[in-house]
């Protein structure tokens, strides 16, 4: 085997592996809102939950990207980690579509005669001025390049008469019995982890297989062996995840292994099982049976062995999910109990916990993680005040001294997930986008401006009253209680802001009239407040520099207000529907 043939086969997998990642990429912006939709309407329960992920999967070929829409969606509260399991499974079974399509139409049609020219298609397509044209052109271009790519790779694949040497290296490897099954079943999961996709494995098997270059039965330990490679890639991204992220990956880890497990010890029972099927179902050889070896490309052998590699992948995962679905709640506390919860639970809340779990597979994607994270965001902010008023009530030094700590690490924490949301969203801009999730990204940069403007405003009310106390001035009980109101209705803006952005985030947002009546309440207030307090210094009954002290405190919750009407009023303009 020649450099340049090595490096023809390395091209050929590229393409095939852009294809794959393109055709999913077009799938998922044709359908993205109806699929997630589909999510967070269809898994009630987990037998629902596993019919989900498998339509789901099916249609968009690529398990990873169900799992990241399914993280997000437990990390927002729309899926318990239960359902999200269930979906999991699903989304397992809806994976082995592409084995079957390599199958037939890869290996027994030469599908690569009508890539070219559906090319054609697909690039008129992709040039229209139509998002969903431009997305279906890139669903063509993708299942082109796909089916090219496969081909190239068949064609790069020496000829065993020619190379003998090749065939005697791995007959020596597939000789140990049960020894070698597991060392193909490692080749297996390490191939999955160098090329991050088990699709890719898969075509890479079949294409061995149908070639003669490995028996049946270590092509079948090989697809075993890319069930745990592909989850050990999910584990890898989540690791900088957040807990549930983890945990999610977690479950599809059990889920594989498991189903590894009872597939080794039932090794030989199963692949009879596989090759009987084939044998009933096609009318073609049993590729199980003892002697079966591929006698050549495109004749009644490579087609059994095809077939029963991929009927042996469909029946893994549907076997594996009749077991563990009636598990789902052992495989939740499980999960649970390997991967604790951080026992301080503030240092969780400040962690990003939608945007930090590898990379995504659309841009669409990635604007609705951008956007779970910033309505964690908003609460994150909406939890700071309660420092800030419990700050305004505190009179031991020490104790209030704790609190100025507390948020002026609100501050800092502010900033940063400012910037790293922000840097997040200058990753998705830099990339293909369609004018609609243009759109929403503008609307998200100002919206994390003013949040992190909110967390300036706390600090600044803590340095406000540290003044206060250095110049050794006071509150009374009726200053503390307006100030506390004052608090109360920023709260109530803040719960109004954070209504519209899940409003928002689902398309529901109608009006945000919710948001106008909290501002007035606090324009309000606030005047009330400061012309009170004007009639009491005039009168002599407050020391002027209190009074001062407790004016710029209700500045800044005036400024508040401002900064959380301003985000409802970024969702009105972006999201609701003149």
């Amino acid at each position: 085997m020649g450099i340049l043939q090595i490096f023809t086969l390395l091209g050929a997998l590229g393409m095939f592996l852009y294809g794959m990642n393109l055709m999913s990429s077009g799938l998922q912006k044709a359908a993205g809102d109806r699929l997630r939709g589909l999510l967070s309407a269809m898994t009630s329960n987990p037998f629902k939950g596993v019919l989900t992920g498998l339509g789901i999967t099916s249609v968009i070929q690529s398990s990873s990207a169900t799992t990241v829409m399914v993280v997000s969606f437990v990390n927002a509260g729309l899926l318990t980690l239960a359902q999200a399991i269930g979906v999991i499974m699903g989304a397992n079974i809806g994976t082995t579509v592409t084995a079957w399509l390599v199958s037939w139409l890869g290996f027994k049609a030469d599908i690569s005669i009508l890539a070219v020219p559906l090319m054609l298609l697909g690039f008129i397509f992709s040039n229209s001025k139509k998002n969903q044209r431009q997305n279906i052109g890139e669903l063509i271009v993708g299942f082109c390049l796909l089916f090219l790519g496969l081909s190239f790779m068949k064609e790069s694949v020496p000829d065993l008469n020619e190379t003998p040497q090749v065939l005697e290296f791995v007959r020596s490897w597939a000789g140990h019995g049960f020894g070698s099954v597991l060392i193909f079943l490692a080749f297996g999961t390490v191939l999955t982890l160098v090329l991050q996709s088990s699709s890719a494995t898969m075509a890479i098997t079949l294409i061995m297989l149908s070639m003669g270059f490995i028996p049946f039965n270590m092509a079948c330990a090989m697809v075993l062996g890319e069930n745990i490679g592909t989850t050990i890639t999910a584990n890898i991204a989540a690791s900088v995840g957040n807990t549930q992220a983890k945990r999610a990956a977690m479950s599809h880890t059990i889920f594989n292994v498991f189903g590894v497990i009872w597939a080794l010890i039932f090794f030989k029972p199963f692949l009879a099982l596989v090759g009987k099927i084939i044998e009933a179902l096609f009318g073609l050889p049993n590729p199980a049976a003892e002697g079966f070896a591929v006698s050549g490309q495109n004749t009644p052998d490579a087609t059994a062995a095809l077939y029963g590699l991929s009927m042996l992948h469909t029946l893994f995962n549907t076997i594996n999910t009749l077991i563990l679905v009636w598990c789902v709640r052992f495989i939740e506390k499980a999960v649970i109990w390997i991967i604790k919860a951080p026992k301080n639970n503030d240092n969780e809340a400040f962690r990003l916990k939608y945007i930090s779990a590898g990379p995504l597979a659309t841009p669409e994607l990635a604007a609705d993680q951008a956007f779970d994270e910033i309505i964690h965001f908003a609460q994150i902010s909406k939890n700071g005040l309660s420092y800030t008023k419990a700050a305004i009530k505190e009179n031991d030094p020490d104790r209030f001294e704790e609190l100025r700590g507390k948020l002026v690490k609100y501050e800092e924490i502010s900033d940063r997930i400012e910037y790293e949301i922000a840097s997040f969203l200058n990753a998705v801009s830099a990339g293909d986008i369609s004018e609609e999730t243009s759109k929403r990204i503008k609307s998200m940069y100002k919206i994390i401006g003013e949040l992190e403007s909110l967390g300036d405003s706390g600090e600044s009310i803590s340095r406000i009253l540290s003044r206060r106390n250095i110049h050794k001035k006071t509150f009374d009980q009726d200053t503390v209680k307006k100030l506390e109101d004052m608090a109360t209705a920023v709260e109530n803006a803040y719960d109004a802001m954070i209504a519209n952005l899940n409003s928002a985030h689902k398309g529901q947002l109608a009006e945000i009239s919710n948001a106008y009546n909290a501002e007035d309440r606090i324009n309000n207030l606030r005047n009330y407040l400061r012309d009170s307090e004007i009639e009491e210094i005039e009168s002599s009954r407050k020391n002027y520099q209190t009074s001062v002290y407790y004016m710029d405190v209700v500045s800044e919750f005036e400024k508040m207000g401002d900064f959380i009407i301003n985000i409802s009023q970024t969702l009105e303009k972006t999201f609701v529907k003149s």
